[in-house]
């Protein structure tokens, strides 16, 4: 792709976030990372470093992951770009789904003002469908690996049906406006994140 196509490509994403208050942004993160943080995950998992949360009640969850925060700043540009605003990152979260497991549905705390989910691999016959409510209806938006979808999780109610396939990991990235209503939520309300970095 081209920079002018990749340049329009981006356009329409921002435009449709503007209209649709959702976007999805194909191959976001590529390998080796993404077969690396997939194996991470899984691995962490395995291990019983994580522990589990209501939204979710049967997943494997972690916060505050230092190499999901380096994600988190990694992708603050492209998010910036995506909402045309001027983003603090909050933080960042990540689940290791197995079959059964559900999200129920919700909308999310203020500090997850903008979101972004990545899904970082799965094993099943196909992507776990995230449902989304907006005003224009309830969307079933499917993720392959290394695709995100960026949204405003403190308005759109969003869940997940039972998983079918064996295992899945995600990866959330939260974000707020710099000039919105909960700006005081920067960092999470944290001193700060690791690999926080001036960014253009």
């Amino acid at each position: 792709m081209s920079r002018d196509d990749a340049r329009t490509s981006t356009n329409a994403m921002s435009d449709e976030f503007g209209r649709q208050r959702y976007a999805v942004s194909r191959g976001v993160l590529k390998d080796p990372e993404l077969s690396l943080l997939y194996q991470y995950a899984c691995c962490r998992a395995a291990k019983s470093t994580m522990t589990s949360d209501a939204r979710s009640p049967g997943a494997s969850a972690a916060a505050g992951d230092v190499f999901m925060d380096g994600l988190l700043v990694d992708f603050l540009p492209l998010a910036e770009t995506i909402t045309g605003m001027k983003l603090f990152p909050t933080y960042s979260y990540f689940r290791v789904y197995k079959r059964g497991d559900v999200l129920v549905r919700h909308t999310d705390r203020p500090s997850c003002e903008i979101s972004l989910t990545l899904c970082l691999g799965y094993e099943a016959g196909g992507p776990w469908p995230l449902f989304l409510e907006t005003p224009g209806g309830v969307s079933s938006i499917e993720l392959g690996p290394g695709d995100a979808l960026f949204y405003r999780g403190t308005e759109c109610v969003h869940w997940r049906e039972p998983m079918s396939g064996e295992r899945a990991a995600q990866v959330f990235l939260h974000y707020v406006d710099q000039n919105g209503p909960y700006a005081e939520w920067k960092y999470d309300k944290r001193r700060e994140i690791p690999f926080d970095r001036p960014h253009q």
